[in-house]
C-alpha cells in the first residue's frame, strides 16, 4: 500500500505555527520581567507626587494660620489659638496631644455641618501653634506681639496606635542623620509621627505702645534700655 506524502507547504505552515507560539510565550515573559522591574519606580513616582502635594497644602495651611493670627481673625481664647511656651526655644516645645484643641483644616468635608478633623482622614490637616513673649500669662499676646512656631500634622497622625508625635528638633536630636521633617520623597503615607511642615515667625504687636519693649524682652535675656 502506497502512503500519500504530506505536501511540503503543509509541513512549512505547521513549523511556522509552532515557532509563533514559542515567540508569543517569550514575549509574554519579557514583558512580565520589564513590568516587575519598573513597578517600584512607578510606585515611587506616584508616592512622590502625592507627598509633594500634601506638603504644598500643609505649607498653605501654615501660612493661612499665620495670617489669621496677624489679622486677629483668630483671637486669644478661641479654639486653635497658639499655646504659651515657657521658653523662647520654641523648637523644643512639645508636639500636640489633643487634636480637638488645635486648629483644624477640614479638607475632605466628611461632615458638612462641622469643621472637624477626623483621625481616619489622610487629607485633613491639624495646625499646632506655640508662642513666646516673656510676659505674664494674663497679657494679651496680640497687643504685645510674640514669637510663633507653627507645625502642621495630618489628622491621621492622631489616630490610636500611631504613638507620640515628634517635632523637627526631637527627630534631629534622636537621629541626626535622618530627615528632620517629611520630604517629598517620603514613600506612601510618610512618617505619621513627624510634622509635614514646621515654620517659625514673628507676629507684630497690634498695640504699638510698648511694642519695642516686648520685642526686646523676647530677643534679649537682660533688661531692655
Amino acid at each position: 500500500m502506497i502512503k500519500r506524502q504530506q505536501p511540503h507547504s503543509s509541513l512549512q505552515k505547521s513549523e511556522e505555527a509552532g515557532y509563533t507560539i514559542i515567540e508569543s510565550l517569550v514575549a509574554m515573559i519579557v514583558v512580565s520581567v520589564l513590568m516587575i522591574a519598573i513597578a517600584p519606580v512607578m510606585a515611587f513616582s506616584v508616592a512622590t507626587r502625592v507627598q509633594a502635594k500634601r506638603i504644598e497644602m500643609a505649607t498653605q495651611a501654615a501660612q493661612t494660620y499665620i495670617e489669621a493670627l496677624r489679622s486677629e481673625a483668630l483671637k486669644q481664647g478661641a479654639n486653635g489659638f497658639p499655646a504659651q511656651s515657657t521658653t523662647k526655644q520654641l523648637e523644643d516645645t512639645p508636639a500636640p496631644t489633643n487634636v480637638n484643641a488645635l486648629y483644624c483644616i477640614d479638607i475632605d468635608k466628611k461632615d458638612v455641618t462641622t469643621e472637624k478633623c477626623e483621625t481616619d482622614s489622610n487629607q485633613d490637616l491639624v495646625v499646632q501653634g506655640y508662642y513666646y513673649n516673656n510676659l505674664p500669662a494674663a497679657t494679651n499676646p496680640a497687643k504685645t506681639g510674640y514669637s510663633l512656631i507653627v507645625r502642621v500634622y495630618r489628622a491621621s497622625s492622631f489616630a490610636s496606635g500611631v504613638g507620640a508625635l515628634t517635632t523637627q528638633r526631637s527627630i534631629q536630636v534622636n537621629a541626626p542623620n535622618r530627615q528632620v521633617q517629611q520630604g517629598i520623597t517620603s514613600s506612601g503615607l510618610g512618617n505619621l509621627r513627624a510634622p509635614l511642615v514646621e515654620m517659625r515667625t514673628e507676629i507684630g504687636a497690634s498695640d504699638r505702645e510698648g511694642a519695642y519693649n516686648s520685642l526686646c524682652t523676647r530677643i534679649n535675656d537682660g533688661p531692655c534700655q
